[in-house]
């Protein structure tokens, strides 16, 4: 199969969580013998932390300054030439990728939405999604979304889309495991996120608050976007953005990493993060903020730790240590019987096989861990 993709980023993991779940898909259809050819829109804030040049296998990235650049007759015969074309939610570019990829001659046309909820809420608002045209999806064979539960009911009645399926986020083991602990890192809870206004309430409560009420203990958040006015403590530290190289790095350096999710996708429910999967991975217990359906990707409890109040919060910090470790390996042993970039590459084959209309591979119920 080849697969053509108008994105966001794949080149830079700085500031978004596209690149990182684009990575380990690409590696893992480069494994399955698939070939993909990924279209990103040359910005100046990827390009300063540009952390990944060249995907695997028969796979290319072409890194455009602007549209009107692109050679259009050979941009043509890619889309022509393939067996899928698709189109991702803030690509700089997406109304343009999506009449192209709509008039090509490609198999199938897929738009893949990897922030609905984000895209919903935009609109619902009177505002524009600049990846959105006046057509919305209709056009679309396949309509993927990051998203599950009603996300898929509200795409289909907003934005018109025919065929709509989830298509979680994932995570490259290879990459994300367990690691000896870093100094830089040390910490009681950690936090790995961008900045943005809709987590900002939920993550003072269950990490700002949280430090305030324990002086004595230490904490840590990396990312990018944090300005001065952000509420910063005696016990707190900050690192600037990480790669996902040193991802598990910071994850396996704290005895409790935390996990918050954007606030439109946490009213929508279904919306597990990347980040959560990555620490999960790495077998360190992840506090979470509640949102519906997170039970259907980890059990609460068991392999997942969910809490609402700043005193939640800091019980769970000042858990006993052994039973915190039990709780990261059942997470990082659920992530790897369902959630790698491995089962997600297979799924999206059978969601492009079922669309298409071909037979589809067997495909093990196990592979969608009852999600």
């Amino acid at each position: 199969m080849k697969l053509v993709v108008f994105g966001l980023t794949i080149s830079s993991s700085w500031g978004n969580g596209h690149a990182t779940l684009w990575r380990g898909l690409c590696k893992s259809l480069a494994k399955r013998g698939h070939e993909v050819v990924f279209f990103e829109k040359d910005a100046p804030w990827y390009s300063s932390a540009r952390d990944y040049t060249e995907l695997p296998g028969r796979g290319r990235l072409i890194v455009y300054e602007a549209w009107e650049n692109l050679p259009a007759a050979d941009v043509r015969r890619t889309l022509d030439d393939a067996d899928v074309a698709m189109v991702t939610s803030f690509c700089p570019d997406g109304i343009a990728a999506t009449d192209l990829v709509c008039a090509s001659k490609a198999g199938l046309k897929v738009f893949y939405d990897l922030d609905s909820p984000v895209t919903l809420d935009l609109l619902r608002s009177g505002a524009a999604a600049s990846w959105v045209g006046p057509r919305g999806y209709r056009d679309f064979d396949l309509v993927l979304s990051y998203t599950g539960g009603r996300t898929l009911d509200e795409l289909r009645r907003l934005l018109g889309a025919r065929h709509v399926a989830p298509l979680y986020g994932s995570v490259d083991p290879d990459i994300h495991q367990p690691v000896p602990a870093d100094e830089r890192f040390r910490a009681d809870l950690s936090y790995l996120g961008t900045w943005s206004a809709d987590r900002s309430a939920a993550l003072n409560v269950r990490f700002v608050e949280a430090a305030a009420r324990l002086p004595g203990s230490k904490f840590i958040l990396g990312g990018s976007k944090y300005e001065s006015d952000f509420p910063w403590l005696p016990n707190m530290f900050f690192v600037s953005h990480l790669p996902p190289a040193q991802h598990a790095a910071f994850f396996c350096s704290s005895g409790l990493t935390l996990n918050v999710t954007r606030g439109p996708m946490a009213a929508m429910g279904y919306c597990p993060s990347g980040r959560l999967f990555e620490a999960a991975a790495c077998g360190v217990p992840v506090l979470s903020d509640r949102w519906e359906g997170l039970e259907s990707f980890y059990e609460p409890g068991a392999e997942i730790l969910v809490c609402d109040t700043t005193a939640e919060a800091v019980d769970y910090i000042q858990s006993p240590s052994g039973w915190l470790t039990h709780v990261g390996r059942n997470a990082r042993e659920r992530t790897l019987a369902c959630h790698t970039a491995d089962i997600r590459a297979a799924e999206l084959e059978h969601l492009i096989e079922d669309a298409a209309g071909t037979p589809a591979h067997p495909f093990e119920a196990e592979l969608t861990c009852g999600v």
